[in-house]
């Protein structure tokens, strides 16, 4: 659908009627201070540029934007999909924000997911009457996300729907297709986001979590939602979200690299470096959680009787996302999202004192895999997937900050050591 309106729409009229929505309480307009808006890994590792915005300089133009952390991107859900994360509670109010540039900043941000299968998961609560933006920059931004920002949503969770939220919908109904009409989807509680991705790898806004848990004290036992499931201990076969090392001294050979890892990169290496868009397709949630199972069983898994490139593709990432610390280890975060500031002329030496500093078991993955990696980029012209590309898919996947999520301000320094790492291959693993 053309992303031109399709009848006209009286801003005066629609802002009337949004106006008289209530939107939140007096106690959400005073604007209680949310926690420290960096990640505890940003906290305690920025150096060299303004507490506010560890990894953008105060004169990035979307320094003033990206302090905030309105926008997150949280590695992977559980279909293999990028998720992106809009909080609203974090929004200034209007007069402290630049809407225009916050509308860029959003574009820049899905610029590098477009191409890919991805989620959008937008928390409602806190969106009040001072930092709503006014319905004439919702609906310049729905114009500004033509076809290739909508084409590959696959998702949109409205969380904590409000009469607002859904009476908005109603006003854009005639400029909304069908198709992308059938994408959004409302989640009235928190646990309800489990069966869309892990919400521990999520950086979910303390006055979400309170609002949440109101709700919850407000409805009668039998009515209250399920909460996620609690941590079980791993099963004694169990391979995903277990330690590289127990990986190491469970096999029975010994193994650096773990069974999955090996299996599916073996699979892919045959049968997926000419396939356009490998790694950024989603794949079936079902066949996902039966692989998974199979893995944490025991039982063997070949890809090959399945014949699914995009399903071994997820599970890959899958199981670097579900890591308890990711492939590049927290110790080097700090190294990583400061790396930029390292000149061309060293990256490659860096990198490799870097690398070589990380376990035994961590250096042999991650070997194991950028080599293969290497191999993907060498057909990029069939498959579509260069150095950049895979870079951004598999950035958020070989490192996030201890809380998991990370800003975008800090996705970037990690994509681009993701990128560097990729063409300085052939000297870092010498």
């Amino acid at each position: 659908m053309s992303s031109e309106l399709l009848v006209d729409l009286s801003e005066e009229a629609a802002t009337a009627q949004l106006g008289q929505l209530k939107l939140s309480t007096l106690e959400d307009q005073q604007w209680p201070p949310d926690e420290s808006s960096l990640s505890k890994s940003e906290t305690e590792n920025s150096q060299g540029f303004d507490p506010g915005s560890p990894h953008l300089p105060w004169d990035h133009p979307f320094y003033d934007i990206a302090r905030h952390q309105i926008i997150e991107v949280a590695g992977d859900d559980n279909f293999g999909r990028k998720v992106i994360v809009f909080s609203a509670c974090r929004l200034p109010p209007q007069h402290q924000l630049d809407h225009q540039k916050l509308l860029m900043y959003l574009k820049a941000t899905l610029d590098q997911y477009v191409e890919s299968d991805y989620t959008l998961i937008y928390f409602h609560h806190g969106l009040t009457s001072e930092n709503k933006p006014s319905f004439g920059w919702l609906r310049e931004a729905y114009k500004e996300f033509d076809r290739k920002y909508k084409k590959n949503i696959k998702a949109l969770y409205i969380v904590h729907p409000t009469m607002f939220i859904k009476t908005l919908l109603i006003l854009f109904k005639p400029i909304i297709s069908f198709k992308f009409g059938r994408k959004i989807n409302y989640v009235s509680y928190l646990s309800e986001l489990e069966d869309v991705v892990k919400c521990d790898q999520l950086v979910i806004p303390t006055r979400v979590r309170e609002y949440d848990n109101k709700l919850r004290a407000s409805l009668k036992p039998s009515s209250l939602p399920s909460l996620s499931p609690p941590h079980s201990p791993p099963l004694p076969e169990q391979v995903f979200g277990v330690s590289l090392v127990m990986l190491r001294q469970k096999d029975p050979d010994n193994h650096l690299v773990p069974v999955v890892m090996r299996d599916t990169i073996s699979f892919l290496s045959e049968q997926g470096l000419e396939i356009e868009g490998i790694f950024r397709r989603s794949a079936n949630v079902t066949l996902v959680k039966e692989v998974q199972l199979k893995y944490n069983s025991g039982a063997t898994v070949n890809f090959r009787d399945m014949e699914d490139v995009h399903l071994a593709a997820v599970i890959l990432k899958t199981f670097l996302r579900e890591l308890p610390e990711p492939l590049l280890t927290y110790q080097l975060y700090n190294d990583i999202v400061n790396f930029t500031s390292v000149s061309s002329d060293n990256q490659a030496e860096v990198m490799k004192t870097l690398v070589e500093s990380l376990p035994e078991e961590n250096y042999a993955s991650l070997r194991y895999l950028i080599t293969f990696l290497a191999q993907v980029s060498a057909n990029s012209e069939v498959n579509k997937m260069t150095n950049s590309n895979l870079a951004v898919v598999f950035g958020p996947n070989l490192l996030w900050g201890r809380d998991n999520a990370m800003s975008l301000s800090a996705i970037g320094p990690i994509n681009n050591f993701t990128r560097t790492l990729l063409d300085q291959q052939h000297l870092v693993f010498t």
